[in-house]
């Protein structure tokens, strides 16, 4: 038998010295991990059996997989969604204390000596069988109303753009817990072994502004196992980094090399059954059957001339919206279980009349032609869209209110989402804001509350799925959260 240059400065005598967490470690993933999985699943133990679909969800789930829209720096909803004429009436007047109180207020607009009420410049009508108002700046939006279902209730106490988006995708304003893509990818695995469970894609939205940071630690796993993080992919090149052998190694040898690498990594873990080594063996595996599928996954050739049509002229230009959203749907055909789309640009606090123009006009056409290509394709049922930001904006200017130009401060206090398919109820418009869209006057949907709700069409109990890290079970939803069960189908 062959010495590996490790096993010289392990003797076998170093197997006999266990420590107490190796030991019990072992005992974990042994005879007794085995007869659990076994009532849990037993069809994990016949024949051909993939153990990478052992997660099962608490209940009968109404979505198999989540498509986020997310568009990053806060949409105005009184400017696309939830429309209040009698502003006008009020326009450049001052906000009344009454409507304020004594709310936070960002320490752009805190010193403001007023307040001036901002009506919407931009006309609304009702669409659809359920009469939701829509903007004019989303007129293929307007045309799938009927498929959607509008939040206008929602709220958050966060109130800058880090601590607000860190808190509605890991369910806290600090960093350092998993993401919902994280959660989704350890509470129900993956259906396809050859692409990642969890991918992100991230698009600069036409308004966007240098000061538009997204950081990759909203798409990570924080003390979750790492596999469960989201992949990138990146818009020029390889889609994903490494995925290309170096030049002069070939496939052949890139897979002997695993070999002897997961040879390597299997010693170590027999010695000390670290979790970590298991998840580093897999990825190495997952990488290299990336190799083949992504290539292929990220050619969008042979889409018809209907389909991009369809998504809009940005469509056939990689990294644009429109192009992520099509790649979108290829990944939910291909059963990735979390596709996350990031879209910058949103944070108009000046000249928001011709930048949430351009905003919109990135986002309008892709996101409903996703939604009919998805129904077309029998997909929808069975995928969760959602679409919003971090919050919305305030009914009064920030700065100066000129007669054809505003900007619009961060407000947590109410802001508008849209979710279609998955179980969701078609065609329906929950929650109310008051007559200056500054709070919440029924139905209020906290952001714990939204993730709970999310989470249950998923099928996982959102008080279940834990994980239990440095003494204490964490969970997506904190130790709040309510399903809301008004939207669901």
């Amino acid at each position: 038998m062959t010495m590996h240059s490790h096993d010289l400065n392990h003797p076998p005598m170093a197997d006999a010295r266990l420590t107490r967490r190796q030991f019990f470690g072992r005992t974990a993933t042994g005879i007794g991990g085995a007869a659990l999985a076994s009532l849990l699943r037993p069809s994990l133990f016949a024949a051909g059996a993939d153990s990478a679909a052992f997660p099962v969800p608490h209940f009968a789930p109404k979505a198999k997989r989540v498509i986020y829209l997310f568009m990053h720096g806060g949409p105005s909803q009184l400017d696309l969604f939830d429309h209040k004429p009698g502003l006008r009436a009020r326009h450049g007047q001052d906000l009344p204390d009454s409507v304020r109180g004594a709310q936070r207020l960002t320490g752009m607009t805190s010193g403001q000596k007023n307040f001036p009420v901002t009506s919407s410049i931009f006309n609304f009508a009702q669409h659809g069988r359920s009469g939701a108002w829509v903007s004019e700046l989303l007129p293929h939006t307007a045309g799938v109303v009927d498929e959607l279902c509008f939040i206008r209730s929602l709220h958050t106490e966060a109130i800058n753009h880090d601590p607000a988006v860190t808190f509605l995708q890991t369910g806290h304003q600090q960093p350092g817990r998993p993401s919902f893509g994280a959660w989704t990818s350890y509470g129900l695995g993956s259906e396809n072994k050859n692409l990642p469970s969890f991918v992100v894609l991230i698009s600069r939205g036409s308004a966007a502004r240098p000061a538009d940071p997204l950081y990759a630690r909203l798409w990570g796993s924080a003390f979750l196992p790492s596999n469960h993080q989201g992949v990138s992919f990146r818009s020029s090149g390889d889609p994903v980094l490494y995925l290309s052998n170096p030049a002069g190694l070939d496939v052949a040898s890139r897979r002997d090399q695993l070999d002897v690498i997961g040879e390597l990594n299997r010693a170590h873990q027999a010695r000390h059954i670290d979790p970590e080594i298991e998840t580093r063996i897999a990825q190495y595996e997952m990488a290299f059957r990336m190799q083949a599928t992504v290539p292929g996954l990220a050619d969008l050739r042979d889409e018809g001339e209907k389909t991009f049509s369809a998504y809009g002229p940005q469509a056939r230009v990689p990294g644009t919206f429109a192009a992520n959203c099509l790649l979108a749907r290829r990944l939910a055909e291909r059963d990735v279980r979390f596709i996350q789309l990031y879209h910058r640009g949103w944070d108009q606090h000046y000249n928001l009349p011709s930048d949430l123009r351009l905003q919109s006009e990135d986002i309008d056409q892709p996101c409903a032609a996703l939604i009919r290509d998805l129904k077309q394709r029998g997909l929808l049922d069975e995928t969760l869209v959602i679409w919003g930001g971090e919050f919305g904006r305030t009914a009064y200017s920030q700065g100066k209110l000129e007669a054809a130009n505003y900007g619009r401060d961060h407000h947590g206090r109410c802001f508008t989402m849209w979710l279609a398919g998955g179980g969701v109820k078609p065609g329906v418009v929950y929650g109310e804001t008051d007559d200056f869209s500054y709070n919440v006057v029924r139905d209020p949907v906290h952001v714990h509350d939204l993730n709970a709700t999310l989470l249950h069409l998923l099928g996982l109990d959102h008080t279940r799925l834990t994980f239990k890290f440095q003494g204490r079970n964490f969970r997506l939803t904190d130790v709040e959260g309510n399903v809301v069960k008004a939207i669901l189908a």
